[in-house]
């Protein structure tokens, strides 16, 4: 079955871990969780946005840990976040605390692939690779990679697009031939038919700021699930 991975900044809503299970049930066979930063240098607008009213709410590491103690999610939960947070907290002390809050892995965006052995030591990291990035380092960021590579289809922020960037299928193709782990596309995926089209190119998808605008314009737990049934029924081929 091909992998969907949606995302959701954590503390946008007061009830946002209500959108955990919710999405698991609705067919996500990953949920990555935004740890929410000042400076969100590789999202786009919306997911900007959504940090920004986060961090409004008072969201912090220790609120968004403590409030997953009390949920259960039934499928694995990736964090995502950026390099300061990680480095200020300490590598050993913030991946553990990661670990027992449920967390099975984490992805950090702007961690160099040379620096990531000393996080990589204390929890599963999944690693992102561009349209850019040379075959050689492709290779490497595959072999280091858990879970799966994460292929930004677009050299740009995260964000909705009217289709699916042609750089995508060469990417995966690349990819493909350098791992058996399995290749998610992410980066501007915002319809079940984009999200069909990079499953039949890859291994699943990711999809974060077409979701991120649907709750931030009002949608509850069950609405924003309905979408998440949508992109894995699309990508189920029905």
């Amino acid at each position: 079955m091909k992998l969907l991975m949606p995302y959701i900044t954590a503390g946008i809503t007061p009830d946002w871990t209500a959108y955990l299970p919710a999405f698991a049930a609705a067919g996500a066979s990953y949920i990555e969780v935004g740890l929410p930063f000042s400076d969100p240098t590789l999202d786009g607008t919306t997911i900007q946005e959504a940090t920004a009213v986060a961090l409004s709410r008072g969201a912090t590491l220790d609120r968004i840990l403590q409030d997953l103690e009390a949920v259960a999610v039934g499928v694995p939960l990736v964090a995502s976040t950026y390099a300061n947070l990680v480095i200020r907290a300490g590598a050993a002390e913030f991946c553990s605390r990661l670990r027992k809050a449920g967390f099975t892995a984490l992805i950090v965006p702007d961690l160099p692939l040379e620096e990531c052995a000393e996080v990589a030591e204390h929890i599963d990291l999944i690693l992102l690779a561009s349209p850019a990035t040379p075959d050689a380092r492709l290779a490497e960021i595959a072999r280091q990679s858990r879970h799966f590579v994460y292929a930004v289809t677009v050299m740009g922020t995260t964000g909705e697009r009217t289709e699916l960037a042609a750089s995508a299928a060469t990417l995966a193709a690349r990819l493909k031939q350098r791992t058996d782990l399995p290749v998610l596309l992410g980066f501007g995926i915002s319809t079940p038919e984009q999200a069909a089209e990079a499953a039949s190119l890859a291994d699943g998808a990711v999809v974060g700021a077409a979701l991120m605008r649907r709750i931030l314009d009002g949608a509850g737990p069950d609405e924003a699930a309905d979408y998440v049934r949508a992109l894995r029924t699309a990508m189920s081929g029905g």
